[in-house]
């Protein structure tokens, strides 16, 4: 069978643990050959390769893709991470390899799929559906989405959880952590063991489909009286703690409205905005995946569609008030004073050398200008973002700033940075300032 007819059929899920680990160890061994290779021709040619430079090729990049793609799970899940909040510091072929996992998860073959729902719901399963589809609407990497259609007229969106994802979480992370770190993109002296602890929590989290019913119960009950946003609502009669059962909604990808009018780009983008802040200083409670799928828009009702809250996590006080600190300042336009509000809530080391203050001092005034101005900002139609990769770029290798916040605050980043990466796509014209200065005095 080709790759391509692999690709339609659907992919099995390796759920044993041996199996994942092969599947790594495999993957390993053929990016070590591909790096034996690579450094005996410079060798050969007189150079003297960096180990770095070996690993990080294209051609790893693409084996690494496609083997933590088939294996989905925690291990596709560290894949997207790392795209996403990487993409601007790697080679833009190896950002573009990499991207490939925010889309390309495969799903599950039909008879996989089948005897998923026989475990957990019975063998004569289907008695309850008017009819089910097998082609799944969405794949992921923990799971992915049928179709289901009730004698009642109703449609539900059934998310499956794929077999033996939550059994390999721990492993996956250790093990894909350790790969992950040859490649040199984390820095040996940096202690990201915090980081990844968290990480290895939020997807224990993200695979309990009883947490995430939860939650989104919870979301829906917070935006109930709001018409501008559509949360599903929940079946729990067909929801188990690895299926989770919800309301069908049409609607489509929010990148597509790339396309729609200005004035529909704008509204959705500060819907969207708007919803970040209230997340974390009203409702206290945040969808931290950034993940452009997570949003929908539905062209009927002029909604926005949100789904999946398997990243949902509640927001202490002390946590909401320093980011009022440090956007209160950013209003201002004082980038000193936002600087040492950074330094003091832990985005920042302390006790940096001048010179390297300067420097950040420089990125900080790029990051807080669309904040400081009262007046609409072209996410469409400005360069600060490159601008601002560019100087960080000259800081990549000062160990200085080899520095890793608190944990909750991370998460929290991803989902500011996911949310300017959509604007940007959307290129939409918001007023910053106006959307933070309701939230903070």
């Amino acid at each position: 069978m080709t790759d391509t007819q692999k690709d339609r059929d659907g992919r099995a899920v390796p759920s044993r643990r041996l199996s994942r680990l092969a599947g790594l160890g495999g993957m390993a061994a053929n990016i070590a050959g591909g790096i034996a290779m690579n450094g005996a021709k410079q060798l050969a040619s007189g150079k003297r390769p960096r180990v770095s430079d070996l690993v990080l090729t294209p051609s790893n990049a693409l084996k690494l893709t496609r083997q933590l793609s088939n294996m989905r799970g925690a291990a596709m899940k560290i894949g997207q991470m790392i795209s996403m909040d990487s993409g601007d510091f790697l080679p833009k072929e190896l950002a573009d390899i990499l991207a490939k996992l925010r889309s390309d998860a495969q799903h599950m073959p039909r008879a996989q799929l089948i005897k998923v729902l026989k475990s957990e719901w019975s063998e004569d399963w289907d008695d309850q559906f008017l009819s089910f589809e097998y082609r799944p609407i969405a794949a992921a990497s923990i799971g992915q989405v049928q179709r289901a259609h009730l004698e009642n007229g109703e449609t539900l969106a059934i998310k499956v959880q794929y077999p033996g994802v939550r059994e390999s979480i721990d492993s996956d992370v250790k093990n894909v952590a350790s790969l992950l770190r040859m490649t040199g993109l984390v820095p040996a002296t940096l202690d990201v063991k915090p980081i990844i602890e968290e990480g290895r929590q939020q997807l224990h989290q993200e695979a309990d489909y009883t947490r995430e019913a939860e939650y989104l119960c919870r979301f829906g009950a917070l935006l109930a009286d709001d018409d501008n946003f559509e949360v599903p609502e929940f079946y729990p009669e067909f929801s188990t703690d690895k299926i989770l059962a919800m309301s069908y909604i049409e609607s489509k990808p929010i990148e597509e409205m790339a396309g729609a009018s200005q004035q529909t780009r704008d509204r959705i983008v500060s819907l969207l905005i708007d919803l970040t802040l209230r997340e974390l200083f009203e409702f206290k409670v945040m969808q931290t995946d950034p993940n452009f799928a997570n949003y929908r828009y539905n062209v009927a009702t002029e909604r926005l569609v949100l789904l999946d809250f398997g990243a949902s996590r509640d927001i202490g006080d002390t946590l909401s008030a320093s980011y009022g600190e440090i956007m209160g300042t950013a209003l201002t336009g004082n980038a000193r004073d936002s600087f040492d509000a950074a330094e003091r809530i832990g985005l920042l080391p302390k006790d940096m050398p001048p010179k390297t203050k300067h420097a950040i001092m420089d990125i900080l005034r790029l990051a807080i200008e669309p904040l400081s101005h009262d007046a609409p900002f072209d996410f469409g139609n400005n360069d600060i973002a490159i601008k601002m990769r560019d100087k960080g770029m000259d800081l990549v290798g000062n160990r200085d700033l080899w520095h890793v916040p608190p944990a909750e605050m991370v998460f929290i980043q991803r989902k500011f940075g996911g949310i300017y990466m959509l604007a940007t796509r959307l290129r939409a014209s918001v007023n910053i300032h106006a959307a933070i200065k309701t939230y903070v005095t």
